[in-house]
């Protein structure tokens, strides 16, 4: 265990370093304007050559890297060039709105698709047809779109929930679901789509093998062959998708933000991005690999509890 977490963080602290050279060189282009951004446009020539020398954007990108860099390795991430904050601030009061709204939605996804998908595998007939045709509506409609619908029906005709905004958990955990309950259901929908199709193909597979024949002649109970056996042995496939669709709600959660107004890392993305906040975006890219990572272990510890022909190497 403690070798395969150490490959794990080692190939993490690979990619990080990867990554963030890749995306620094990306952005170093996009630096001639973050001056004139800050100051606005009736700021001279002079005033945006004095701030770009404060900010080092008059210096090779070699040397630009290199400073952040070793910042980055000792904690500090800089400070935001637009909005004068710490990134490190920034970051953690963004971030846990996006990681509660994509938690939250993986829950539901697991939840629903796991039932889904081996009442399609058991069932067959109307059942499978039936959650084949939720996955083909669930992989046509685009998120945005359906979080519009929703907004329309459930906000603004039946005034039942919140349209837009957020509301922290300890602030109010009865306000944080409402907040929530619109921009979760809207992205939930392709996330079952493919989830439930996952258990649906590794169940039936499972529903398959010898053993299961096995442990039905001898009289054990079919939910004990389904969720004992079966249910564990398709579990790495389902997790997989798992662990690929938090990472894809992640990376796309702008869009959803965006539609309701939450004050979440996605969100944030866009207006460091368009601004040419460097900081900001290196911070937001050293946060979403350390996410990528974490989960990935965590997906693949899980993975090896709950079947143990899975070894972790």
């Amino acid at each position: 265990m403690f070798l395969y977490l150490a490959k794990r963080i080692g190939s993490g602290i690979i990619l990080l370093a990867l990554v963030t050279t890749i995306t620094f060189a990306m952005l170093f282009g996009a630096t001639e304007n973050v001056a004139q951004n800050i100051l606005g446009e009736n700021a001279t020539a002079q005033d945006i050559a004095a701030l770009e020398t404060r900010l080092g954007l008059d210096r090779p990108l070699l040397v630009q890297y290199g400073d952040w860099m070793a910042r980055a390795v000792a904690g500090d991430l800089g400070q935001s060039w637009l909005m004068g904050e710490r990134v490190s601030r920034i970051l953690s009061t963004r971030l846990p709105v996006t990681l509660s709204m994509v938690s939250l939605a993986i829950v539901i996804i697991a939840v629903v698709s796991a039932l889904l998908g081996i009442l399609a595998a058991v069932r067959g007939g109307w059942a499978d047809r039936f959650i084949q045709l939720i996955s083909v509506v669930g992989f046509a409609m685009p998120n945005f779109w359906l979080g519009l619908i929703l907004v329309v029906i459930f906000a603004l005709n039946l005034k039942w929930l919140p349209a837009t905004g957020y509301v922290s958990f300890l602030a109010s955990p009865t306000g944080w679901i409402a907040s929530l309950a619109l921009p979760v259901a809207a992205i939930v929908l392709s996330g079952i789509a493919s989830a439930s199709q996952q258990v649906r193909g590794a169940m039936i597979d499972a529903l398959r093998q010898d053993y299961v024949r096995t442990l039905r002649a001898r009289g054990v109970s079919q939910t004990s062959v389904l969720f004992r056996h079966a249910l564990r042995n398709a579990m790495p496939a389902a997790l997989t998708v798992l662990s690929v669709q938090f990472i894809a709600l992640l990376g796309g959660a702008a869009i959803i933000e965006r539609v309701f107004a939450i004050p979440g890392l996605g969100s944030l993305t866009v207006q460091a991005s368009l601004s040419g906040d460097i900081p900001v975006v290196m911070g937001i890219v050293v946060t979403a690999i350390v996410v990528v990572v974490i989960v990935n272990i965590t997906i693949d510890i899980i993975n090896a509890w709950v079947n143990p022909k899975v070894r972790l190497s």
